[in-house]
C-alpha cells in the first residue's frame, strides 16, 4: 500500500524523524489558512499523488507570497499529472500539500528498503539527491551506498556514521545523521514499511539534516495490525480493477497484453504470463486466485479479467492441490453465462478433481477449448486470439 507525502511526513515526524512543517488543502480557503498558518517567506505548493517526478511536471512550485500560495493551489487541484510513473494517462490532482520553505545548502538521497536476496533491511544513500536514483544507478552506480542491517541486532550507531562519512558530512553533521537514521529506522520496522525513501535529504545552512520529501510503502501482509496506516489508504489513486480484486482476496496486476490470465499461484502465474510471451502473446494481467478460492471469487476473478477492455483471449491455467478443478470450473462455467462470453477461453485443467472439472466445461455447452497441458493451452489461447483479430 502506499500513501501521499505529507501521509508519510506527518508518520515519520511521530517517530522523531526530522520534517518542514506543512499542512494539505483541498479547497482555496484551506490552502490561504495554511499559508497564513507557517508564515513566510517562502511557501513550497505541491500536488499530491501517488508517484514520483512530479516536480518536473509542474507538481512542486515554490512561490514567495500567501497570494501565490493560493493561485499555485488553484493551478494545480484538478489539474491531471502525466509523469514518468504515472503513465500517458496520468493522475488527477484532488489534493495539494503546502509546506514552509527550507535553507538548503545540500541535497542527497536516502531510503531504507527490504533487500530480499539477504533477507536484510537495507540503508540506500546518495550524494546524487533530487535527481532519479534509477538513472544513478544505470550511470553512476558507485554514488550510491549500501549498508545491510541485520533484522536482530538491528541499526547501530557505525551503520549510520558509515553512511554519514561516505555522504561527506562533517562535525556536527554526522551527529545529526546517526540521530536522523535511528528515527528513519524505528519508523521503518515499527510501520511494517517496506520501502521508505527521501529524496531528497537535505542539509540545511545550520547543519541539520531534513526529509524535504517522503515516499512510504507498506507491506499489504502487515497491515491488519497497522490499523493507523490503513486508515490513510486513498482508494482515488489505485487502479479500479486492482482495488475491486483486494476487496475479494485476489492478488491482481493490471498489464498491457490482450490475453487474461487466471491461475492458482503467483509462481504458476508467472510461468504463465512467460509461456503465452513464449508463444507470441502478450498476458494483460497477473492474477492469482489463491489456494482456496470459492466459486464466487473465481467468478469474480473471471469478471474482472474481462472489465479491461484490451482482453482479446482468456487462458485458465489451475493445478489443483488445495484448490479443487470442479470447483475452478464451476466459477468459470457461471462468470462465462452472466456476463456472455465473447472471447475465446482455453482452460488447462490438472490435480484434484481434474475430470470432475472437465466434465463440468464439456457439459456446459459454452464454446471453451480445453488444453492438455500449459504449452498446448499456451499455443492455443495465442492461435485463437490471432484468428479472432
Amino acid at each position: 500500500m502506499n500513501i501521499h507525502e505529507y501521509q508519510a511526513k506527518s508518520l515519520l515526524a511521530k517517530y522523531g524523524v526530522s520534517v518542514p512543517r506543512g499542512g494539505v488543502a483541498y479547497t482555496p480557503q484551506e490552502a490561504e489558512k495554511v499559508a497564513a498558518e507557517l508564515g513566510g517567506p517562502v511557501w513550497v505548493v505541491k500536488a499530491q499523488i501517488h508517484a514520483g517526478g512530479r516536480g518536473k511536471a509542474g507538481g512542486v512550485k515554490v512561490v514567495k507570497s500567501a497570494a501565490d500560495v493560493v493561485a499555485k493551489f488553484k493551478d494545480m487541484l484538478g489539474m491531471t499529472l502525466v509523469t514518468h510513473q504515472t503513465g500517458p494517462a496520468g493522475k488527477e490532482v484532488k489534493r495539494v500539500y503546502i509546506e514552509e520553505g527550507c535553507d538548503i545548502a545540500r541535497e542527497l538521497y536516502l531510503s531504507l528498503v527490504i533487500d530480499r536476496a539477504t533477507s536484510e533491511v537495507t540503508i540506500m544513500a546518495s550524494t546524487e539527491g533530487g535527481m532519479e536514483i534509477e538513472e544513478v544507478a544505470a550511470h553512476t552506480p558507485e554514488k550510491i551506498l549500501k549498508v545491510a542491517i541485520d533484522p536482530i541486532a538491528g541499526l547501530q550507531p557505525f551503520h549510520a556514521r558509515q553512511i554519514a562519512f561516505g555522504l561527506g558530512l562533517e562535525g556536527k553533521q554526522v551527529n545529526s545523521c546517526v540521530k536522523f537514521l535511528s528515527a528513519f529506522y524505528k519508523a521503518f520496522m515499527a510501520l511494517d514499511a517496506s520501502q521508505v525513501e527521501i529524496n531528497p535529504l537535505v542539509v540545511t545552512g545550520a547543519g541539520d539534516l531534513i526529509a524535504l520529501d517522503a515516499k512510504m510503502n507498506f507491506d499489504d501482509n502487515a497491515l491488519f495490525r497497522q490499523p493507523d496506516v490503513s486508515a490513510l489508504r486513498d482508494e482515488d489513486e489505485e487502479d479500479p480493477a486492482e482495488l475491486e480484486a483486494s476487496k475479494h482476496n485476489l492478488n491482481y496486476v493490471k498489464l498491457d497484453g490482450n490475453i487474461g490470465c487466471m491461475v492458482n499461484g503467483a509462481g504458476l502465474a508467472m510461468a504463465t504470463m512467460d509461456i503465452i510471451k513464449l508463444y507470441g502473446g502478450e498476458p494483460s494481467n497477473f492474477l492469482d486466485v489463491g489456494g482456496g478460492a470459492t466459486r464466487e471469487r473465481v467468478t469474480t476473478a473471471f469478471k474482472l479479467i474481462l472489465s479491461d477492455p484490451n482482453v482479446e483471449g482468456i487462458l485458465v491455467n489451475i493445478f489443483g492441490g488445495i484448490m479443487r478443478c470442479d470447483v475452478i470450473a464451476e466459477g468459470v462455467v457461471a462468470a462465462a453465462r452472466e456476463v456472455s462470453l465473447h472471447v475465446p477461453l482455453v482452460v488447462r485443467l490438472e490435480g484434484t478433481n481434474v475430470e470432475l472439472g472437465k466434465k463440468i466445461l464439456t457439459q456446459s455447452g459454452l464454446p471453451i477449448v480445453s488444453a492438455d497441458n500449459l504449452a498446448d493451452a499456451a499455443e492455443k489461447i495465442v492461435k485463437a486470439v490471432k484468428e479472432a483479430a
